[in-house]
């Protein structure tokens, strides 16, 4: 019998831009939150960062939730259309960040990658870079806005 699979894995030519969780205090309100229940906060925050695990390559993003049972989904990076960087006051003093991307796909039209710890600016470049290369791979894909 084979052995199994992770739904993780990724193919030879892609890159890892990304992979972990959110961060478990994200903001300046998780962190007095925190202080002010001596702590007890921290409980529910982990397992709320734990239940969301994020994979961005050069080629797709996958979300996987769930702590317990888990759901995976996917979205090819020539998908996405629109990209939003979202960093709170309170999340810049901790470094952290969200990207919102907006995509063709039915079934995940918005995925947020929520209170990441990482330079949430330059990932976006880097995704929207990929984003393009892809999209010129697969033949020059482009979206158009119609009224």
């Amino acid at each position: 019998m084979p052995p199994e699979t992770s739904a993780l894995t990724h193919e030879p030519d892609e890159e890892v831009l990304f992979e972990g969780y959110g961060a478990l205090v994200p903001s300046i309100g998780s962190l007095l939150l925190a202080i002010v229940t001596l702590g007890l906060y921290l409980l529910p925050a982990w397992w709320r960062s734990r239940s969301r695990r994020y994979r961005l390559t050069t080629k797709r993003v996958v979300v996987e939730t769930g702590v317990l049972g888990k759901r995976l989904e996917q979205v090819d990076l020539y998908r996405v259309n629109d990209y939003t960087v979202v960093r709170p006051i309170g999340q810049r003093l901790l470094g952290t960040g969200n990207l919102v991307l907006r995509t063709l796909d039915r079934t995940s039209p918005v995925v947020a990658i929520e209170g990441i710890r990482t330079d949430v600016v330059v990932l976006y470049e880097r995704i929207r870079a990929a984003t393009e290369l892809e999209k010129a791979r697969r033949g020059g894909i482009r979206v158009m806005d119609v009224e």
